[in-house]
């Protein structure tokens, strides 16, 4: 990369942030603005302001201090005179004239040593030739280095800038003027220099535009993909096996399950393969909306395949849906590692799976390994989405001569900003109702003085018939420094087991276990003989004991926001009111705020909302997750109205199947933002 003003040295501060190339310099937006339109005469300052002056200089000076360089001169204009003071940089001794003439931007503050006002010159400064005006306006503040200044980033953009030729369009005229867009090319000079407010506003919004819009194109492309690779299956409508199945169930749906239901039946008799994903809080009932849309394509000659995120909720839901259907005839199987040890058991089991001798099979991802052939797969449920990527997804569905539909069920509340990006291939419905007589979970923070009287509630809670968790961030004691203070979850039970519980059946649960052994602890659980189980996150996802009516989280500043209120589903699954006591003594702002939220509310979709705000996308769903192409100028929260302007502009767009061919720089343009991706989702 050759700009003029960055040689070797500002070359490599530039590669660590990053920057390699001319685009990525050209697209190094600002982080903010400072508006320096206007002069400050010396005799108007006040300290505390950022002014920006012009004057010659005199009496240039240095003196050292055992920590610092300092350099001074006296700047003055026709109003008065001030002290300029720079830290450290004793070049400016060589560089610095008496007479010159100096245009400065600097903070002013009061210094008593120097009896008055000075300006700290810790922004810019730039010499001026005797009748040379100095260039005001809108200022960039990028993000920089010491090693690349402010001053810096300036001039290499202005100078990129003014020796590149117009950025060629890549959107349609149509779309330009439908969204009332500003041209690329003077978007792309007006974020770094802009002219006023007014021009700085448009140009990020089509700059903002552009990247929705691009990741929209490569979202609906994918869509496409599975749509037009092979038709789908078209269920019949509804018969006599999904009415007998509702008739089963000892409860009535919820007005959001019912209105779930009905669109997923909708997407299993159209022609295209069904893409859905149900959100819904903890405990709102998706998995029903699951079990009826198995039995529904069941009914029509089909099996089905639910995968769950761990082998605990595989075994839970084949015990639900087992006693559920085995009395309307349908053939539930469980497929996980602990069934499938033995090679003769697995031949059996997958001897059965590709025979449509089941129905509808349940397991982990064992249910994706090589040899389980389905002989007939009509829908793919996958639980807990996070937890499986896209190609897991995927590999499970290609385990079929037909296109399976596909339904996605995530507790994990997502914010639809999110929803209209990391999930834009799937259609998406909205479980928010939570089932009748279930009870608000009351939550409160405490520190470990309170622990005691914490330990005191639990056992009253037991003693009354009821059951409780405690959650530990660790196993084991951490080697690590950063960790000493952390008690484990070994630690923790061994204090209880022993002490204040010693006369109560506890049980030490955590992920090092073996399967089986896990297994046999999380059943004596839920049948009631352990009363008490101390655990680590093994048991954030699916488990359902409704007779848990407290829990304990120790260390809880060690957890996220979503992971806490995941965490905190585990109880207020049954009739009697419910608690969630969130132990810690930190001091950190972030983890105070993460707890008085939880205190505050138990909407996870507020909560999430919060979640994705303090953290962002890339960590929000983990680096590899979202998999989607950087936002530099949008803001999935500020810009939800360009989000959905772009997803809709996108979607007209990709229908017609000439417009990436022709509108080559728009093609080359989701190229360089998907990367591999592209040349995958534009083959169909």
């Amino acid at each position: 990369m050759y700009v003029k003003g960055v040689g070797p040295r500002r070359a490599a501060a530039l590669e660590k942030l990053g920057i390699v190339t001319k685009y990525d310099l050209l697209t190094h937006y600002p982080r903010g603005y400072e508006n320096h339109t206007s002069l400050t005469k010396i005799a108007d300052i006040f300290a505390g302001e950022t002014v920006q002056l012009v004057g010659r200089i005199s009496d240039i000076d240095s003196r050292e201090t055992p920590r610092v360089t300092i350099i001074t001169a006296i700047l003055s204009d026709d109003t008065g005179s001030i002290q300029l003071t720079w830290f450290n940089q004793t070049y400016l001794l060589k560089k610095l004239k008496s007479g010159m003439r100096l245009h400065v931007i600097g903070k002013a503050r009061f210094n008593p040593w120097a009896r008055g006002v000075v300006v700290d010159q810790s922004q810019s400064f730039t010499i001026l030739e005797p009748d040379e005006e100095p260039e005001l306006g809108i200022m960039p503040v990028y993000p920089s280095t010491a090693a690349m200044t402010q001053q810096n980033f300036r001039t290499a953009i202005k100078n990129l800038l003014a020796s590149m030729p117009p950025l060629k369009e890549i959107l349609p005229q149509e779309i330009l003027s439908a969204q009332d867009l500003m041209p690329l090319d003077s978007a792309m000079r007006a974020i770094h220099f802009p002219k006023n407010y007014a021009e700085l506003d448009a140009a990020r919004r089509r700059l903002a535009f552009d990247e929705l819009f691009l990741i929209q194109c490569g979202l609906m492309l994918i869509k496409r993909q599975t749509q037009v690779e092979r038709l789908g299956i078209t269920h019949n409508p509804n018969g006599a096996l999904v009415k007998a199945t509702l008739a089963k169930l000892p409860f009535e749906l919820t007005g959001d399950q019912k209105k779930v239901f009905r669109t997923v039946v909708k997407d299993m008799e159209g022609k295209l393969p069904m893409r859905r994903l149900i959100q819904g809080d903890v405990g709102s009932g998706k998995t029903i909306i699951a079990l009826l849309a198995l039995v529904k394509t069941v009914e029509n000659g089909f099996q089905g395949a639910f995968m769950a995120p761990t082998e605990i909720l595989a075994n839970q839901h084949y015990e639900t849906f087992t006693r559920l259907l085995s009395d309307l005839g349908i053939r539930v199987g469980l497929l996980s590692a602990k069934v499938t040890r033995s090679p003769k058991q697995r031949k059996e089991l997958y001897d059965k799976i590709s025979a449509h001798e089941l129905d509808i099979v349940i397991g982990t991802h064992a249910l994706i390994q090589e040899g389980v052939t389905f002989a007939k797969l009509g829908l793919v449920v996958t639980d807990e989405q996070h937890r499986f990527g896209k190609t897991q997804r995927s590999t499970l569905e290609k385990k079929s001569d037909v296109v399976p539909d596909m339904l996605v069920m995530t507790a994990t509340p997502i914010p639809r900003t999110m929803t209209l990006t990391v999930y834009g291939d799937l259609d998406v419905s909205l479980i928010k109702e939570l089932p009748p007589g279930r009870k608000p979970i009351l939550t409160q923070a405490k520190t470990s003085r309170s622990r005691k009287r914490v330990y005191e509630f639990v056992r009253a809670e037991i003693l009354a018939g009821r059951q409780a968790y405690v959650v530990c961030p660790l196993i084991g004691r951490s080697e690590s420094e950063r960790l000493a203070d952390i008690e484990s979850a070994e630690e923790i039970f061994d204090t209880l087991s022993r002490g204040i519980f010693r006369d109560v059946p506890c049980a030490l649960l955590h992920g090092k276990m073996k399967p089986r052994d896990k297994d046999d602890i999380m059943e004596r659980f839920r049948d009631g003989e352990t009363k008490l189980l101390v655990s680590t996150t093994v048991i954030e996802v699916g488990v359902d004991v409704p007779n848990a009516s407290v829990m304990v989280v120790e260390h809880a500043e060690r957890f996220g926001l979503a992971q806490l209120h995941q965490l905190r589903g585990r109880v207020g699954r049954g009739a009697a009111k419910s608690y969630c006591i969130l132990l810690s003594d930190s001091k950190a702002s972030d983890a105070k705020e993460r707890l008085a939220t939880l205190e505050a509310t138990n909407d996870g979709f507020k909560l999430a909302e919060h979640d994705l705000k303090m953290r962002g996308p890339g960590q929000f769903f983990g680096e590899a997750q979202h998999g989607l192409p950087d936002l530099k100028a949008a803001d999935v929260f500020r810009d939800v109205a360009i989000l959905i302007q772009a997803r809709d502009a996108a979607e007209k767009f990709i229908t017609d199947d000439d417009n990436l061919n022709y509108f080559v720089s728009l093609r080359e343009n989701l190229a360089l933002a998907y990367g591999d991706k592209f040349s995958q989702i534009t083959e169909a």
